[in-house]
């Protein structure tokens, strides 16, 4: 399994808005087999894992590394995980985040929480981020070599880019 991926993903869920179970199969719509089987329980779950994963997000952008770790440490005594070596693709073993018996919300917290584990060991605990584009409240995983990201989306950026070259040239024409 890639963990990188279930940390993307993680801050895609956060991102998500989960008003009902439509929005929630959009929120799936790459993963059909997830699709039928979500449930207004989900939703109500989903949204709760939310506002808890949330402050790992914002701990990680002001550096807070403690923060981070007991954060992400207190979401898997609240949620375990149950990974699995999953054997569907025989040349290629790898590790699901739970087993087939969860919930889709059971199974999104699990892969959300066991990928952003993993990235914190792997790459550090200041790899979350929140978008720096106003209004935006978008987060985002930072997996760039030099941990240069600043923006949820390519959206975002150019929007920031042309507000801070149009200040700039309202600066040289007052000037």
């Amino acid at each position: 399994m890639d963990f990188i991926r279930y940390a993307e993903r993680s801050a895609g869920l956060l991102n998500a808005e989960i008003t009902g179970v439509d929005a929630l199969r959009a929120h799936l719509a790459d993963r059909d087999w997830l699709v039928l089987q979500s449930t207004d329980r989900d939703c109500m779950l989903l949204r709760k894992f939310q506002r808890e994963l949330r402050p790992v997000f914002e701990a990680s952008a002001a550096g807070d590394t403690q923060a981070v770790v007991d954060g992400i440490n207190e979401l898997m005594v609240r949620h375990p995980i149950t990974p699995q070596i999953s054997n569907h693709d025989p040349g290629h073993l790898h590790i699901h985040a739970a087993s087939k018996t969860q919930s889709v919300a059971e199974l999104l917290v699990g892969e959300a929480l066991l990928g952003l584990a993993n990235l914190v060991c792997d790459l550090g605990p200041t790899r979350l981020g929140l978008c720096a584009a106003a209004p935006c409240t978008n987060v985002y995983v930072d997996t760039s070599p030099n941990q240069s990201r600043r923006y949820c989306s390519d959206r975002c950026s150019s929007r920031a880019n042309v507000a801070a070259y149009r200040a700039r040239q309202k600066a040289v024409a007052s000037a």
